[in-house]
């Protein structure tokens, strides 16, 4: 049974930093593109990072330059350190993971998480 459960959300201030994790099992974790989603109340799911089985990495110019996705695929496990937090990033923020060679779009993933709260107070 594929599960990946997110951690370390929270509530932080403006400038602040959180680290997420997102631990994967009952899936060849390394083989998979790992991403991360975010969603806010009233609005579309919205890709933030993604990272290949390559460690090649993308992300939306919304966050880029202030967040950084990592594996660890000795740990089963995808990170998102998240900088310079903004009110903006306030989300529930989702990984998610695909076998298949499309890494942009949330249709294209096949395994999600629960999400974790990130709220960012101003």
């Amino acid at each position: 049974q594929v599960q990946l459960v997110e951690s370390g959300g929270g509530l932080v201030q403006a400038g602040g930093s959180l680290r997420l994790s997102c631990a994967a099992s009952g899936l060849a974790f390394s083989t998979y593109t790992m991403a991360w989603f975010r969603q806010a109340p009233g609005r579309e799911r919205e890709f933030v990072s993604y990272i290949s089985r390559s460690a090649n990495t993308y992300y939306a110019d919304s966050v880029k330059g202030r967040f950084t996705i990592s594996r660890d695929n000795t740990k089963n496990t995808l990170y998102l350190q998240m900088n310079s937090l903004q009110p903006d990033d306030t989300a529930v923020y989702y990984c998610a993971a695909t076998a298949g060679s499309s890494r942009y779009f949330a249709r294209a993933y096949d395994y999600w998480g629960q999400g974790t709260q990130v709220t960012v107070a101003s």
